[in-house]
């Protein structure tokens, strides 16, 4: 079963009397455990399609469903609930609060969502640090990290709530080519050993290449599917 399922998806934006079509009736399903890259030139809607999978912007029109839950028969709080616990994500810009620790960035999630203990919650953050090998960096601040460093444990941070998919959008582009690889690695890896569901946003073609599927859209449309 499709842990997501996108159906004749549409959205349509208006500028003044003008309406532009970022996505014009996109079908998609993705499986569990799997590492997908959604690459097309800029404007294409790639963008527009990882807001919606991430619950942060609505279709116009069709259904988004997660793991069997149709997502329009949400309101506003439950779909923000829902994306709080099943979502993440992973930006180029990092995107860490510079005051806290990597293990306070870590823990974020799940303090905001109030369900686990703080002895659990310290717990469950040092075992997804020490999997990104950050362990003797744990009480660092952003500050004392390199780019690597910092994506790394963006990368914890988005794991630590264990949810449905992780979104990446252009996860290595501030990073040099060596980085970037390990970045990408590190990924494959915990894609591999959590079955973590991988949808990432690129230009990079070193990310492509690690992919083990290809979506390209092109002017709102899924233009091909390439799995590997």
């Amino acid at each position: 079963m499709a842990i997501l399922k996108l159906s004749k998806i549409r959205r349509i934006y208006r500028k003044g009397d003008n309406e532009v079509t970022a996505l014009a009736g996109l079908d998609l399903e993705v499986e569990k455990g799997e590492f997908t890259a959604v690459v097309g030139p800029s404007g294409s809607g790639k963008t527009t399609l990882l807001n919606i999978i991430g619950c942060l912007d609505s279709p116009t029109s069709g259904e988004v469903v997660y793991d069997g839950t149709p997502l329009k028969a949400l309101g506003e709080k439950a779909l923000a609930d829902y994306r709080k616990r099943h979502v993440s994500f992973i930006f180029q810009s990092y995107n860490l609060i510079p005051v806290l620790t990597v293990r306070e960035n870590v823990e974020l999630p799940l303090v905001i969502e109030k369900r686990l203990k703080p002895a659990e919650i310290k717990a469950r953050a040092l075992e997804v640090i020490a999997e990104v090998g950050l362990s003797d960096k744990a009480d660092r601040f952003p500050r004392e990290l390199s780019g690597g460093q910092e994506q790394r444990v963006a990368i914890a941070r988005a794991l630590v709530k264990e949810p449905y998919v992780v979104l990446a959008d252009e996860p290595t582009a501030n990073l040099d080519s060596r980085t970037a690889e390990e970045i990408v690695e590190l990924m494959r890896k915990v894609n591999a050993e959590r079955k973590t569901t991988f949808i990432f946003s690129t230009h990079d073609k070193l990310v492509m290449q690690h992919a083990r599927r290809v979506v390209t859209i092109r002017d709102g449309e899924l233009v091909s599917d390439e799995r590997r």
